[in-house]
């Protein structure tokens, strides 16, 4: 089982390529940015964890992009993973965004990863003009145009909110196939999505006791006639050493733990003593 480091980025404390070099230097397979494009202050979504309009952390005013971020870890890192946990890819523009993530993938060596989420927060995917009722539909369109553009010659897609004809796009990815995660709760209905257009599960914050859950995606994917098994990422807490071993032996591949809000050194010397803990190195 790997374990990574999530950045919840602001425009304060310490800046995404220090973190994603400090956690390269201690031994950590992975590093992650989350997204937002802006959060509308008048809004009916309820936070997942407030359950109100409420936030719980300020940075959600104050989110880098995502993008940006990770190409400033590319220049200072050689190994360790690029990641979202998670994009909103359908706040984007699909074609744009297909060239920004086939571009740090062809510069990075073939270090990304696309974390990416339904998108909690109705209010600021109807300010992108995609209803929350079709925020399921519109991901999966996003993701098979966007695998169109990195993998064909000569690419086209025809769905309900993304269309282009044969087009040309370069760079494609160094990867020959970028791997998606969805950052969603661990239901059947999601787990089905899965199986169909991505690669693997990223837990939340509300998913604690998972056995059941994993069990159940890995028989939705099998259902499904997936090879292989599908990537579990979880949300870490503390590293208790024998909780760590459950999720590994559940079917787990990676835990991931978040960075406190401090300033640069702090940050720079929890990394240190979260990967002794850990026994990396």
């Amino acid at each position: 089982m790997r374990y990574g480091i999530v950045l919840f980025t602001s425009d304060r404390g310490i800046a995404p390529a220090a973190a994603a070099r400090a956690a390269e230097a201690a031994g950590f397979a992975s590093f992650s940015v989350p997204e937002h494009t802006h959060i509308p202050v008048k809004r009916e979504s309820p936070h997942p964890r407030t359950g109100d309009s409420t936030l719980p952390d300020d940075r959600y005013l104050r989110t880098l992009d995502p993008w940006v971020a990770l190409a400033t870890a590319v220049s200072v890192t050689s190994r360790i993973r690029l990641s979202t946990a998670v994009a909103l890819p359908v706040e984007s523009d699909p074609i744009t965004l297909a060239k920004t993530i086939a571009s740090l993938d062809h510069l990075s060596g073939g270090r990304v990863t696309l974390g990416a989420g339904f998108g909690w927060n109705v209010d600021e995917l109807t300010d992108h003009g995609i209803p929350g009722s079709r925020r399921r539909t519109a991901l999966r369109e996003y993701l098979e145009a966007m695998r169109a553009l990195w993998t064909d010659e000569i690419a086209e897609y025809e769905g309900e909110f993304v269309r282009f004809g044969p087009s040309w796009a370069w760079p494609k990815p160094a990867q020959a196939r970028i791997p998606v995660l969805l950052g969603a709760g661990g239901t059947e209905k999601n787990f089905r999505w899965i199986a169909r257009a991505a690669d693997g599960w990223l837990t939340t914050p509300s998913d604690v006791d998972i056995d059941a859950q994993v069990s159940m995606l890995h028989e939705v994917w099998r259902d499904a006639g997936r090879a292989g098994l599908p990537e579990v990422a979880v949300l870490a807490g503390r590293p208790d050493p024998e909780k760590l071993a459950h999720l590994k032996s559940i079917g787990v591949t990676e835990a991931i733990f978040g960075l406190p809000d401090r300033d640069a050194d702090e940050v720079v010397a929890w990394i240190g003593r979260l990967a002794g803990k850990l026994g990396l190195g």
